[in-house]
């Protein structure tokens, strides 16, 4: 159950955490609690899934990363751990993730990267291919042609001064 300091607290984090060296003592300071009670209850929420995930949204494009790919693989199913693992270790993987496979789309291994150009996220592909040994397994490259709006979860309806900032 939440109480009206979680709610508080919900609406304060929904717009993303502060750029700052201590965000969870800022968002203390703007709920009037310590760092110590913010974190406490955000761990509390995450642990009674009120929360799913706290994980950060880069705005890839503004950094200069203009070609982007969702890769996807179809390869067996018992070896999708032993596979994701090896693929997320690459340093230009930026998400590595399973799915299931749907009748019409057998893909059920993805991964995301984000690349200065095109040739950049295709060459990036092939070292992965080479080092992980998913010659045999199929695949598509599935390149961005827009950017969506990025942002979290909305969990309350903000107070105009928190929408604005």
């Amino acid at each position: 159950m939440i109480d009206a300091r979680d709610r508080q607290l919900l609406e304060h984090i929904q717009f993303g955490l502060p750029i700052c060296a201590s965000p969870y003592a800022e968002i203390g300071r703007l709920c009037d609690m310590p760092e110590a009670e913010v974190i406490e209850r955000l761990t509390r929420l995450k642990q009674q899934g009120l929360i799913k995930r706290m994980g950060v949204i880069v705005k890839h494009r503004q950094l200069g990363y203009r070609a982007n790919a969702m890769i996807v693989w179809n390869v067996p199913d018992s070896l999708v751990k032993q596979l994701g693992g090896h693929i997320s270790r690459f340093s230009f993987v930026t998400l590595c993730y399973q799915r299931p496979r749907q009748p019409e789309w057998p893909y059920n291994l993805y991964c995301m990267i984000h690349g200065k150009d095109r040739a950049t996220v295709l060459a990036q592909l092939e070292q992965l291919v080479d080092a992980c040994g998913l010659n045999g397994f199929d695949k598509e490259a599935l390149f961005s042609l827009r950017c969506f709006k990025q942002r979290g979860a909305i969990y309350q309806n903000p107070t105009p001064a928190l929408a604005d900032g």
